[in-house]
């Protein structure tokens, strides 16, 4: 059975994005970033709710051709094109980049996902994560928690139906002062 990671960058009142879906607040180090490059390629699948994928899709299919791209930014876009994704939308109809779409039942998608006998998968999207949560799918959460208070916009957890017991399994500080914790869904 795969393991499911939901992790993102947030703030510390816990929003992964301002009003306005403003993530301007969110420029991590060049050892941050290379953390989070580094979770990409050791992911077999990723999973995206639309709103994350259409901010992913509109930047890093080209990430590694700006004129400013760093090397580390050159890297994740390549490792982002050619990962296997999968979104989960009803609104659209067309993904590129590796990537399907599925338009129907999130949850049964995950669940019969997570039961292949494959590498971990990463899930991404407050709204998508949410449900996954809701369901029990979670295995993993790291949260990259930047020092900012932004006072509202969307939120890195879902409201749940019930408790989920966690145990911390890592931290770690990063450059201006981000806290990475990773905490384990205790079954």
């Amino acid at each position: 059975m795969r393991k499911l990671i939901y992790g993102m960058n947030l703030t510390l009142d816990g929003y992964i994005a301002a009003p306005g879906d403003d993530i301007g607040w969110s420029a991590p180090s060049d050892e941050l970033f290379q953390f989070w490059s580094d979770q990409l390629q050791a992911t077999d699948l990723s999973l995206y709710g639309r709103k994350l994928w259409q901010t992913m899709s509109s930047y890093w299919p080209t990430g590694d051709q700006q004129p400013n791209a760093t090397p580390a930014e050159s890297e994740f876009a390549r490792r982002w094109r050619d990962m296997s994704k999968v979104v989960f939308s009803s609104t659209i109809d067309k993904v590129d980049w590796n990537t399907r779409l599925v338009t129907g039942e999130a949850v049964a998608e995950i669940t019969r996902l997570k039961a292949e006998d494959r590498g971990p998968m990463d899930i991404g999207g407050a709204t998508l994560a949410g449900a996954a949560m809701r369901a029990g799918l979670i295995d993993e959460y790291v949260l990259a928690t930047a020092p900012v208070l932004v006072g509202g916009g969307t939120l890195f957890f879902a409201a749940l139906d019930s408790w989920v017991n966690l145990k911390l399994v890592e931290t770690r500080t990063f450059p201006g002062g981000v806290v990475l914790t990773r905490y384990e869904t205790r079954r």
